[in-house]
């Protein structure tokens, strides 16, 4: 009897330090966020001031909303290279209606008309990119190179690579408004957060998403339709994208196509990685993109707070994207 207890007790604590230690690396993104907030808490001077967490908001929700575009392209095995491009063509071309002629001269439609060209650019983008690779068979990291070439190129072209300033407060709102205090562009990042998550739980699309991520010739000899849902995963990530371009544009009151979306690819992808998307595709944790771009921001912010060089941050990116891949590994293991 004794003997039986001892060891039921042994079996009972081996199993709560294995919970303990399964529910940390479970949940090992959100207790990092956690820790670098506590850390600035510490250490940074003014972090929890109003102004603080708004500047921080703002600049968090561009990277969260690609971000969530790219956990959906890498959860169908593929990357996208160019939306940090997409982002410099779609909020050039938002101001580039609405300060034309037409738009001087009818406000308030081409307003709309500005924001759907926008949109729709992006859309048009990832058709694009989609089409490419299921057209030529050839690597995703390849296909986005065209339009990382291209797009940017295409708005350096049509603004003449000058800076468009604006002063339309009805869209300057998408990145300057607020609602209740919170900014506008973050709660966009949060409903586009919920909305995807929904529809990668919940409907056909997301079932056929991770079935292509996670084999694509498989998915293919069950009938899934491989190629359709790689036009419409890449048509919703440059949808985001441009909608990203527009909030930069907005929050700016002008457009940059020299420098909008520069290295937002890599800040994306890094945000994916580290809210637990796997690179081998498979996995749509659209929840753990929107963690995975607080920390990427709040690194950032720590660093530049605490006077460290901006160009430490990107070596930190990097090894964050690293420290990622390998508990994924490990994880998997």
């Amino acid at each position: 009897m004794t003997m039986t207890k001892a060891t039921d007790m042994t079996g009972s604590s081996t199993s709560g330090k294995m919970n303990f230690g399964q529910l940390a690396r479970d949940n090992g993104t959100f207790l990092a966020l956690i820790a670098l907030i506590v850390i600035n808490m510490i250490i940074t001077p003014n972090f929890l001031q109003v102004q603080t967490l708004y500047v921080n908001l703002t600049q968090v929700a561009t990277i969260a909303i690609v971000a969530i575009g790219m956990t959906l392209v890498i959860a169908s095995g593929g990357i996208d290279l160019s939306v940090g491009a997409v982002m410099a063509l779609s909020g050039a071309l938002a101001p580039f209606v609405f300060l034309s002629e037409f738009g001087m001269a009818s406000p308030g439609l081409a307003l709309v008309l500005s924001i759907a060209v926008a949109l729709l650019a992006g859309l048009l983008c990832g058709m694009f990119n989609g089409w490419l690779i299921n057209q030529f068979a050839i690597q995703p990291i390849v296909a986005t190179l065209v339009l990382f070439i291209a797009a940017r190129g295409l708005a350096q072209v049509l603004t003449n690579g000058n800076l468009q300033v604006f002063d339309n407060p009805a869209f300057e709102f998408i990145g300057s408004g607020r609602v209740l205090g919170i900014p506008f562009q973050a709660l966009m990042a949060v409903a586009f957060a919920l909305i995807l998550s929904w529809v990668v739980r919940r409907t056909a699309y997301g079932r056929y998403l991770l079935a292509v991520g996670g084999n694509a010739k498989a998915a293919r000899l069950s009938g899934i339709s491989v190629n359709r849902v790689r036009l419409a995963t890449y048509a919703i990530c440059g949808v985001l994208a441009g909608f990203a371009g527009m909030v930069v544009s907005a929050i700016n009151s002008a457009s940059d196509a020299n420098q909008t979306g520069q290295l937002m690819e890599l800040d994306a992808i890094a945000a994916a990685v580290v809210g637990g998307a796997n690179l081998m595709g498979g996995k749509a944790p659209i929840i753990g993109a929107l963690i995975g771009a607080a920390i990427i921001q709040l690194v950032k912010y720590t660093l530049l707070a605490n006077g460290v060089h901006d160009a430490v941050a990107l070596i930190a990116k990097a090894v964050i994207i690293i420290l990622a891949v390998y508990f994924q590994f490990n994880r998997s293991e």
